[in-house]
């Protein structure tokens, strides 16, 4: 009788703790993307674009301003600024 009880221990707390630690995980990356909670991070991507397979086009706000940058397997180019500050409005 206390072998089992021992042996269910020894099966189910791994399984438990492992499940905790997967709902951590998943919990902490998908609460930036839950609706309602405002944007605290000083870089928006606005839109994205897709120009080509494997090329797009990201309009990206970052300290004010709004920048075009293309995104590609190579990397990422600055395209285009806008001059001026841009108002930042909070992201929905």
């Amino acid at each position: 009788m206390m072998w089992t009880y021992i042996l269910k221990l020894v099966v189910m707390l791994p399984l438990v703790c492992g499940l905790m630690i997967g709902c951590l995980y998943l919990w902490r990356r998908l609460e930036s993307r839950m609706p309602g909670k405002p944007s605290t991070r000083g870089i928006a991507v606005r839109e994205t674009m897709m120009i080509s397979p494997g090329v797009k086009l990201a309009v990206v706000d970052f300290e004010g301003r709004r920048l075009l940058v293309s995104v590609n397997r190579a990397g990422v180019t600055l395209v285009d600024k806008a001059e001026g500050r841009v108002p930042v409005e909070p992201v929905a």
